[in-house]
């Protein structure tokens, strides 16, 4: 039996609509250049605030997938 190993990347996914978009984004960007991705853990949600509003959600998201040896 074989184990796994995996590697780990933290990234910042902002949207203007909610946290739950903020790093929906995140995942989304990271899939068009990684593959295999298996757990996305949001470790901090944080804000933006313009003028007293708030302008942009921000999401951090660590996001693992598994590691490929090279050849």
């Amino acid at each position: 039996m074989s184990g796994s190993t995996y590697t780990i990347v933290e990234l910042v996914g902002t949207s203007t609509k909610s946290w739950e978009d903020a790093a929906k984004t995140a995942v989304e960007a990271a899939s068009g250049t990684l593959r295999d991705l298996r757990v996305a853990e949001v470790v901090k949600l944080d804000l933006t605030v313009e003028n007293g509003k708030v302008s942009q959600y921000r999401a951090r998201v660590n996001l693992s997938f598994k590691y490929e040896k090279g050849k």
